[in-house]
């Protein structure tokens, strides 16, 4: 349960939130909603107790019971005693600890059975088992199967793991910790449609309280029963999924409208009135001070009519011209530590071409694009850059982005000269006002990919290599992007998941893996882009 009382949230010049109360009851389920920026993530920071010295907090928070939390950026090395993907899941519970401490005990017992020995392992064996210990294998096993990660990946370096296997890990935990709030910031976030079915069923059947942010339509619909949505630092509460909620708000947007006209033709009315008794006699002077009265206290009073969605457009600027074959990826191997994951990819390009990377999760597609991109040196074969090429790289955890450096910092060595063209540049991917001054770390994570396109967007780069651009990003943002790249003739190579954004970018090729083979897209290889 939650009680929040006076909430008021600043960064900066910026408000966040205006002062709001309200409460979440035992059980419900409640979607968080908002454009990247709203402030979402932050306020789900604040009301997990997690407050960055960064942010202004007024008004109290109370949480009752326990709760687990899926953030948006995982845990380096995880948080069990080691840095695998079972002990981390584990530790959930304590199991890890427990597990390790049990072992010693069962030692110093055996080398030693005296009294104390038998009892510190007798008591540490009962805590395990009341813990759920000696299930925990088969209640793991399920929660893998359903999400679809192969149980071996559980005992693998947490680090090696690529970004879609680490999320099924993190969302094991929380599930695996069963606490009676669940907190999940984009559960849905590399997941393929069997395991958001799955992820759906989990989160309808689950006893407890959740609270969820995602930009996965599906998932609002079919997993809440209330939606809190933060627009221009205001707070709006709606009983009902997200499709109710769409259309309660667009229901009270029209009401709004009709009142204010209302109000308008009255005041219009007031103050015509009025004038046209001013320059009469004293009686009609004093009657038209009272109707001036009655003109302003309607204006005070007149209803504010909520917003429409504005319509998100990004721009990339026409990139320079290139060779004819920008890019040539010869041999391509990686492997790390007995895991080959690449042995022999090649593909040529050619100027213009939109070339699209799939496979599932840990195929080697991040590992690929950080070859082409120059961010990681392949165990064997090269990268060949054709004449007057300027890379691009858009990161899929944004590591390319100087966690030191202010939004606007990050433009400095731009094409974009003055800070006015470079706050305009920001603006215009929606980091306004106080946004430009803050560092990454304090972005949500759609501001942060924002941040990264506005980036590429004020260099000349005329090959772009997109690793999962439109994570993070809410719907109206991943439209944008997809028409701004769409419409732009430079030379794409990208990873993506969302169906949506990789139909309207039109692929012209596909690189196959694990099956290492480049063709031309055929229509039928869009079915492949959303396994994981």
């Amino acid at each position: 349960m939650l009680i929040v009382r006076d909430l008021g949230i600043e960064i900066g010049a910026r408000r966040l939130l205006s002062p709001v109360s309200f409460t979440v009851g035992d059980g419900e389920k409640v979607g968080i909603v908002g454009r990247n920026g709203a402030g979402k993530s932050t306020m789900l920071s604040v009301l997990l107790g997690e407050q960055p010295e960064h942010l202004r907090v007024t008004g109290t928070v109370q949480r009752l019971g326990s709760w687990a939390h899926l953030a948006q950026e995982p845990v380096p090395g995880g948080l069990g005693v080691d840095p695998i993907g079972l002990s981390h899941i584990l530790s959930a519970r304590g199991l890890d600890r427990l597990d390790a401490d049990m072992h010693a005990a069962r030692a110093a017992m055996a080398a030693d059975p005296t009294e104390e020995n038998i009892h510190r392992f007798t008591s540490l064996e009962e805590d395990f088992r009341h813990r759920g210990g000696y299930e925990a294998e088969s209640e793991v096993a399920r929660l893998a199967a359903g999400l679809g990660l192969e149980e071996e990946f559980l005992l693998e370096d947490l680090n090696s793991l690529s970004g879609g296997q680490r999320r099924r890990v993190d969302l094991m935990r929380v599930l695996y910790e069963q606490p009676e709030t669940l907190v999940l910031d984009e559960p849905t976030n590399h997941l393929d449609k069997s395991a958001k079915r799955w992820l759906f069923d989990e989160l309808e059947k689950f006893p407890g309280t959740v609270l969820v942010i995602s930009h996965d339509l599906p998932l609002l619909d079919k997993a809440i029963d209330r939606v809190i949505a933060i627009r221009d630092g205001q707070l709006r509460e709606y009983k009902g999924n997200y499709s109710k909620f769409l259309e309660q708000e667009e229901v009270t947007r029209l009401s709004e409208e009709k009142t204010a006209a209302r109000q308008d033709a009255d005041i219009a009315r007031l103050k015509n009135l009025a004038n046209s008794m001013r320059g009469q006699t004293e009686k009609r002077a004093r009657l038209a001070k009272v109707l001036d009265h009655r003109a302003e206290r309607l204006s005070n009073e007149r209803i504010e009519v909520t917003k429409k969605e504005r319509t998100v457009v990004f721009k990339l600027p026409p990139p320079p011209r290139s060779g004819d074959v920008p890019l040539v990826a010869e041999s391509i191997s990686v492997r790390y530590g007995d895991n080959d994951v690449l042995t022999d990819v090649n593909f040529r390009t050619r100027r213009g071409d939109r070339i699209l990377i799939v496979g599932r999760n840990g195929a080697g597609k991040s590992s690929l694009l950080r070859c082409l991109a120059g961010t990681q040196t392949p165990r064997t074969g090269s990268v060949h850059l054709g004449a007057n090429v300027t890379m691009g790289y858009f990161a899929q955890e944004h590591e390319q982005l100087d966690d030191t450096k202010t939004a606007l910092e990050h433009l400095e060595n731009a094409t974009v000269v003055t800070e006015v063209q470079r706050r305009s540049l920001l603006g215009a991917f929606g980091l306004k006002g106080s946004a430009a001054h803050q560092l990454p770390g304090t972005l949500s994570g759609g501001e942060r990919a924002k941040l990264a396109l506005a980036i590429m967007a004020s260099s000349d780069a005329n090959v772009l290599i997109l690793d999962e651009p439109t994570n993070n990003l809410d719907p109206a943002s991943v439209v944008a992007v997809a028409e701004m790249l769409r419409s732009w003739n430079g030379t794409i190579i990208a990873v993506s998941h969302e169906r949506g954004f990789v139909e309207t970018l039109e692929p012209t090729h596909a690189v196959l893996l694990p099956e290492e083979y480049f063709d031309l897209w055929r229509d039928d290889y869009i079915d492949m882009v959303e396994q994981r």
